[in-house]
């Protein structure tokens, strides 16, 4: 089918998020233009301006206006936690559980030979240098159960290790709700090696 080259352009623009496909885009198109004009002109501009203003924090990475992130800038975070995570998606997923005080370096990433990806694409050796900051004790492995993450946690494991500083890493296995005849096998055998104490 034809398209008039904008509305093509449209399409092909909106195929650049995760998870749409042709037909997705053409309906975000469609109701962009249809529908909501307003909403489609609010969109390009948040858009210009997120890209025009936003960069990465110079200590966490996280993006964020200014050269350091309000997280960094809190006084009243605790300076001995490191967490470290792959992406800004984990990043918001921890802060959101309100669990965490510490702070964070974000990887944007993990490690994958196959892909071209290694320590100097990550920019580990800004990890190291974070690392060697005075005042951090522990850091808390946040990376996927997949073999890339568990790699990329090993190669920050041994960062840490050669520092003297604690490592931990995120639980991982049964979710809270989970029922255990539906939980896929890798997932239990995580869930096992990482048991604990019971709490009475």
């Amino acid at each position: 089918m034809q398209f008039s080259p904008s509305f093509q352009q449209l399409i092909d623009a909106l195929r650049c998020l995760p998870t749409v496909g042709q037909k997705t885009a053409q309906r975000m198109a469609l109701h962009l233009l249809e529908r909501d004009r307003a909403g489609a002109g609010h969109l390009a501009e948040a858009i210009g301006e997120a890209l025009e203003k936003l960069g990465h924090c110079r200590s966490c990475r996280v993006f964020t206006e200014g050269e350091i992130c309000p997280i960094c800038a809190d006084g009243q975070r605790d300076d001995r936690l490191l967490c470290v995570v792959e992406s800004p998606a984990d990043w918001i997923a921890i802060e959101s559980s309100g669990a965490y005080q510490g702070r964070y370096f974000l990887l944007l990433g993990r490690l994958s030979p196959l892909d071209g990806i290694g320590p100097d694409e990550l920019k580990l050796d800004q990890l190291a240098a974070r690392l060697d900051e005075a005042g951090i004790e522990e850091v808390i492995l946040a990376t996927s159960a997949t073999i890339e993450g568990e790699a990329t946690a090993g190669y920050v494991t041994e960062l840490a290790r050669a520092r003297g500083l604690r490592v931990t890493r995120l639980a991982q296995g049964v979710p809270m709700g989970g029922e255990l005849e539906y939980i896929d096998a890798s997932t239990l055998s995580l869930a096992l090696k990482g048991r604990r104490e019971a709490e009475s």
